[in-house]
C-alpha cells in the first residue's frame, strides 16, 4: 500500500495527465472529453480510491440551476469527507447556481485541475475569475 504521500502524488499526475481534454458533458475519455465530475471518476478511480465500476452518470448539465438537491456533493460524500486543511489531491467543490456543482483537484501551490466548460481540462489558480468569490468546500479521502 503506498503512502498518503506517494498516492497524492500519483493523484495529481493522474489529473495533470489530462490537462487539454476537451470539456463533454457526461464523456470520460482522456484527450477527447471529460466534464467536471468525471474527471473526478477517471482520476481517483485510476489511483484506486474509487470501486471499479462507479458511474454517477447520468446527471442533467443543467441540474444545479433548477434543483437544491446537492446531487455531486452527494457522490463525493460516499467515499470523502470534510476536510478543514485540504492537501494537493483533495477535492474542491464550489457552488454555482442553487447547489454545490463544480469540482476540482487540489494541485498544490494555491493551483486546482478542472474541466471547465469552454476551456476544457485546465490547471488554474484557485482564486481564478469564475470561481472567486464562490462558497467552496473541500474533501479528501480516508487514505
Amino acid at each position: 500500500m503506498p503512502s498518503e504521500m506517494d498516492l497524492r502524488a500519483r493523484i495529481v499526475e493522474e489529473a495533470r495527465s489530462w490537462l487539454g481534454t476537451p470539456y463533454h458533458h457526461h464523456a470520460m475519455v482522456k484527450g477527447a472529453g471529460v466534464d467536471c465530475a468525471m474527471i473526478l471518476v477517471a482520476v481517483y478511480g485510476a489511483v484506486g480510491l474509487l470501486p471499479e465500476g462507479f458511474d454517477p452518470r447520468p446527471y442533467p448539465q443543467d441540474w444545479h440551476l433548477h434543483r437544491d438537491s446537492e446531487r455531486y456533493l452527494g457522490f463525493i460524500t460516499q467515499f470523502c469527507r470534510e476536510t478543514e486543511s485540504p492537501k494537493a489531491g483533495d477535492i474542491a467543490v464550489w457552488r454555482f447556481g442553487r447547489s454545490f456543482s463544480h469540482g476540482g483537484i487540489l494541485a498544490g501551490d494555491g493551483k486546482i485541475i478542472h474541466s471547465y466548460i469552454g476551456r476544457g481540462v485546465v490547471l488554474d489558480d484557485i482564486n481564478q475569475a469564475e470561481l472567486i468569490g464562490r462558497e467552496v468546500r473541500f474533501f479528501t479521502f480516508s487514505f
